[in-house]
């Protein structure tokens, strides 16, 4: 993640070399292995629990969902980051982005100690988050930050519910999700702050639908 820190100013890139960056982004984000954290993660210094298999794999399910939220929010920030007309707001996008890599290396590191792995259908949510957020950066900046507002609202009410689906003794995923919901609420209200218009009930109502289904098809693939 440091060296992701360091990475060249990609606002005067042209389209093509940014094309590019963004290909290296998206199997960066989906081989697993590949990411790695600026920050610790907070599950570090908490012991595991012995969870029977059936907590184990309900934690890992889970985990699993969280996991591919964060696929999702990396494509859909680099995919409007591509799109977005203002330079601030793309480099807004960028910084959101990196930021976002801390949560998918600590579920990806929480999936491995649970004997776990993220869902196959990583790509094909990758994909379609990354048309998502290219096609919000094209309607126009504001309706782009009020996406990534009403996203980020919507990943918290999700982080906050998995919180209660959690075995009582998993307090080690419970760490990690408790961290996350504190950084993306963070991100969302930035995002409201800097311009973000807040989308029609359609969208937002749509986004949830959609949500859904990922959760339920993540859940067991």
């Amino acid at each position: 993640m440091q060296a992701m820190d360091k990475k060249p100013d990609t606002l005067s890139f042209s389209l093509a070399d940014r094309l590019i960056l963004q290909l290296d982004q998206a199997l960066h984000t989906l081989i697993p292995g590949s990411s790695t954290a600026a920050r610790h993660t907070p599950a570090a210094a908490v012991q595991e629990a012995d969870l029977s298999d059936q907590e184990r794999q309900q934690a890992a399910a889970l985990m699993r969902i969280n996991h591919t939220g964060e696929v999702c929010a990396q494509a859909l920030y680099q995919g409007q980051a591509l799109t977005a007309r203002l330079p601030d707001v793309r480099s807004s996008m960028d910084h959101a982005a990196r930021e976002e890599v801390d949560h998918l290396a600590w579920c990806e590191t929480r999936l491995q100690e649970l004997d776990s792995r993220p869902s196959l259908l990583n790509p094909v949510w990758y994909a379609m988050s990354f048309g998502m957020g290219a096609t919000a950066g094209l309607i126009g900046d504001k309706w782009s930050l009020g996406f990534v507002g009403e996203t980020e609202r919507q990943v918290c009410e999700h982080l906050e519910e998995h919180l209660d689906r959690l075995p009582g003794d998993d307090q080690k995923s419970r760490a990690v999700l408790t961290q996350m919901i504190v950084d993306e609420r963070t991100h969302g209200e930035a995002a409201m702050a800097a311009g973000g218009a807040e989308l029609p009930f359609p969208v937002r109502a749509g986004m949830k639908l959609m949500a859904g289904v990922m959760k339920t098809l993540t859940y067991r693939i």
